[in-house]
């Protein structure tokens, strides 16, 4: 599934350099602009670090949130700035490209990255009046795309305007690729397509895996609720609390396979959905907790022990860009079970790392998972080695990184 840039040897923009950090001749400001500063930490930590070492003056802007500290340690130059993700005034809409546009002049950098939707949208008007370059990274089409309706057709007006005055588009996986320029959002010759975010593979690194649940054998035995095994077997959905994430359809499915075998866990990990439209209230999240159905964790500073201590981690999403959750099980040698949609069949090789389930289906996400017990776990492992592997080979983060230096030292 993936087309990145490491199949495009003959594009100066795709080119990956030998590893190693090249000389900056002055300290330049690279600045990027993100809805979360807490994003900036999980997904771009290496690549915002390694630029620091090379020398450049890396700003970022976005809303103040628990992170904004570990972007200041890093020696990140932070400027906070409120955006409402999903926020539909015109007003006020307009008064974030005034702020941008009179920290963008006041800056000065030489090229400013944009991630997600406002910021692609906001912040390249923004960069064009200030005349600096910028790069437009959409991480996923979410809502814009998942669903129809005026909210969705405005966001498709606003990016075709928009995306005009970014110099280059990037995208995580070829299908979101395909979708903006099929729809004529942008134009093809703008767009590349970057293997995700790049995981930290040290970092996100293999741990023994917990005491499984049952073997095959017992697992069979303990079906309609006969025996416990030796411990429960966890299943981790780390996501934000959306609807579009399939968080409905693995609560049905965690039902289902309660009714059939009593030493299960379904643990839920994220932050809340904000004011995302796909949002679900956090009292429905409470209700399922006293069902007893799932355990909800919120979200966690360090996911590593919790996937550590999980069996298999689940993604029902009904569409992604590159999901940070499956590159970060599957460095960690853990399989999933992920929807057979872009973004996800990207990182899932069905069978082999994990398994593919049909979008939108909590009976055939229950069937895959409880194929996921009842495997031997010698297979599970292997799955989980598989996984990893593959991470190597198309999804290191070095390979992320140097994508990132070679265009800055094109354009800086």
């Amino acid at each position: 599934m993936i087309q990145n840039c490491l199949s495009q040897p003959g594009d100066s923009q795709c080119a990956f350099a030998p590893e190693g950090a090249r000389a900056v001749g002055k300290r330049r400001a690279i600045l990027f602009c993100a809805n979360t500063a807490w994003s900036m930490v999980r997904f771009r930590r290496g690549m915002l670090t390694a630029l620091i070492r090379d020398g450049y003056e890396v700003h970022v802007v976005a809303p103040e949130d628990g992170e904004a500290a570990s972007l200041r340690a890093m020696g990140c130059v932070f400027h906070p700035m409120t955006m409402a993700a999903q926020g539909r005034n015109p007003i006020e809409d307009l008064k974030l490209v005034a702020r941008l546009l009179a920290l963008y002049r006041r800056v000065k950098p030489a090229l400013i990255f944009h991630y997600t939707i406002k910021p692609n949208i906001y912040g390249s008007i923004a960069a064009r009046l200030a005349g600096v370059p910028s790069i437009a990274v959409t991480t996923g089409l979410g809502y814009v795309f998942i669903n129809k309706g005026l909210v969705s057709s405005l966001s498709k007006l606003l990016y075709r305007i928009s995306l005009r005055f970014s110099g280059q588009v990037w995208f995580l996986n070829q299908e979101d690729r395909s979708a903006f320029v099929s729809a004529g959002l942008v134009e093809s010759g703008k767009c590349t397509v970057l293997p995700g975010e790049g995981i930290d593979l040290e970092f996100f690194a293999p741990v023994p895996r917990p005491e499984c649940a049952e073997s095959a054998d017992s697992a069979k035995e303990a079906k309609e609720e006969k025996g416990e095994g030796d411990g429960p077997f966890c299943f981790l959905l780390i996501a934000r609390m959306l609807w579009d994430k399939g968080i409905g359809e693995y609560v049905a499915a965690a039902r289902a396979l309660k009714a059939r075998y009593r030493n299960l866990r379904f643990v839920l990990a994220g932050p809340s959905g904000g004011d995302n439209p796909s949002a679900i209230p956090q009292s429905q999240v409470d209700a399922w907790v006293k069902e007893g159905v799932v355990e909800y964790l919120g979200m966690l500073a360090d996911i590593r022990p919790m996937i550590g201590a999980a069996d298999c981690v689940v993604l029902p999403s009904y569409r992604e860009g590159i999901p940070r959750a499956l590159l970060e099980a599957a460095a960690m040698e853990r399989p999933v079970v992920a929807t057979a949609v872009p973004g996800c069949m990207d990182v899932v090789d069905n069978g082999q790392t994990g398994l593919l389930c049909r979008e939108r289906d909590p009976r055939d996400l229950a069937a895959k998972m409880e194929e996921m017990i009842l495997r031997d776990r010698d297979d599970v492992r292997e799955m989980g080695a598989a996984g990893r592997a593959k991470m190597r080979r198309h999804f290191d983060e070095k390979f992320v990184i140097e994508h990132y230096r070679n265009v800055i030292h094109e354009l800086v």
